[in-house]
């Protein structure tokens, strides 16, 4: 943002903001499905950074095809409830879903 447009946010009230923000038809406010698909997206990512893998790698690393990984990160489409069980597994116990899935390859062979 420019300086001035600064100063102009700095000399509103957060109630100007609001009225400004909700007059604007070019930004209508979120709807409570679209900020919980927001805040699922950011979570999913926020699991995955914490691996300190990319998306590809992890999709790699954890079985989830990229592509899915990708729409769900960027909030395109839910997780159902497998996948978000699948995640908070790996939130929770990364080292153990690796574990599981290096024993299943083995059994696998």
């Amino acid at each position: 943002m420019s300086p001035e447009a600064l100063a102009r946010l700095d000399a509103m009230t957060d109630a100007e903001i609001t009225a400004a923000a909700l007059s604007d038809p070019d930004n209508p406010p979120w709807t409570p499905e679209e900020t919980e698909r927001i805040v699922m997206a950011r979570r999913i990512q926020a699991i995955r950074r914490r691996t300190g893998l990319s998306q590809a790698q992890f999709a790699a690393e954890y079985r989830i095809n990229v592509g899915r990984l990708r729409d769900l990160e960027q909030g395109r489409t839910r997780p159902d409830s497998a996948m978000l069980a699948y995640l908070t597994v790996i939130e929770r116990e990364p080292d153990l879903v690796k574990r599981t899935l290096a024993a299943s390859d083995i059994a696998a062979e």
